[in-house]
């Protein structure tokens, strides 16, 4: 699959900020070659301190109908474009002689902006339900065939509640309620357990087939049509265009230190402007100190500690990639739009 990377739901070049020398890594090389496994957010990397300014650094390929699609074998070229640092790009060619008379360019595989692997397993996985009340409205797993209070691939169950549609079906367990400082309300985390396939609805019962099952499927476990998760590979890795603050309040799996490629949970959405691909700083808590004369208890200020990349937002929470970490991060660290 060619990853496109584009934009979802805005312009890229929007967020865009002038670049000058300073802008770049301290080790950004000259001439850099593709090579496969590399992603664009690992090659922004090896030429800009902040890996989401890529576009500008791009700029001077024109030439390119879609100047996202590197592949490997490409080499980037680093140069001074009127007293701005620039990349050009010379298409590898990576061509194979089968005869003397013929040669062929085999298919390539463009880059990708991550590494999707890690969300695409992360969302067969997780979701979110936004709305609270809507719970109770799910469809829901009532018996296994044959009376079996667990069932696996390849059995049948039956569910109870509206099932539309007769494609494949998620089979999910409740995970962690997102709750707001104040207690609101913010989203029910879905933890998914398998696939299944309809079968026949008698009724408000539903026979459902298990195609496949990363656990035992139970009693009241939830059924619900397979979310889609076609926006994967088309973002671009950019700076939300408002201001945003929030923090990480979940690592699935609850872990405490959380390191580079890990997901987190953010308690920000859609409602506050995120979208696929928005890259927000993390700054981790200051330590909490007495004051030696006082006694007060005194809140330090934070550090920078990495970033992370939005990829799968709902409304007033989001699922989001560290890409960077200096220090481990933990739940409750802050996260902000990128000055």
């Amino acid at each position: 699959m060619i990853a496109a990377i584009g934009v979802v739901g805005g312009t890229g070049s929007a967020a865009a900020q002038a670049l000058d020398w300073n802008n770049l890594h301290h080790s950004a090389p000259e001439r850099y070659t593709v090579v496969s496994g590399d992603t664009l957010w690992d090659i922004a990397g090896r030429f800009l301190e902040s890996p989401w300014q890529w576009p500008e650094l791009w700029r001077e390929n024109p030439q390119i109908a879609n100047p996202h699609r590197i592949y490997p074998g490409d080499h980037l070229t680093l140069h001074d474009c009127n007293g701005s640092p620039c990349v050009k790009l010379e298409r590898g060619r990576n061509v194979v002689k089968l005869s003397p008379q013929m040669r062929t360019t085999p298919a390539r595989e463009a880059i990708e902006p991550i590494p999707l692997n890690i969300t695409r397993a992360f969302l067969n996985d997780h979701r979110v339900v936004n709305d609270p009340e809507s719970l109770d409205e799910l469809a829901y797993v009532v018996a296994g065939d044959d009376r079996r209070l667990i069932s696996g691939a390849g059995d049948r169950l039956y569910a109870r509640g509206r099932v539309s549609g007769s494609g494949r079906f998620g089979i999910y367990r409740m995970g962690e309620a997102y709750l707001s400082p104040e207690g609101d309300f913010l989203g029910q985390e879905l933890e998914g357990i398998g696939e299944a396939r309809h079968v026949r609805t008698e009724g408000d019962i539903v026979q459902l087939e298990l195609l496949e099952t990363r656990r035992e499927v139970r009693n009241n476990d939830i059924v619900l049509p397979l979310e889609s998760r076609t926006l994967l590979s088309e973002f671009q890795p950019r700076p939300p265009l408002n201001d945003i603050e929030g923090s990480i309040i979940a690592a699935p799996g609850g872990v405490r230190f959380i390191g580079r490629l890990q997901v987190v949970t953010l308690n920000r959405g859609t409602l506050h402007g995120l979208q696929p691909g928005h890259v927000l700083r993390v700054e981790q808590q200051g330590e909490r100190v007495h004051d030696p004369r006082t006694q007060e208890v005194l809140q330090l200020p934070g550090e920078e500690a990495g970033a992370v990349l939005v990829f799968r937002p709902y409304d007033q929470v989001s699922y989001a990639l560290v890409m960077r970490a200096s220090r481990s991060l933990e739940v409750g660290d802050r996260v902000h739009r990128p000055d």
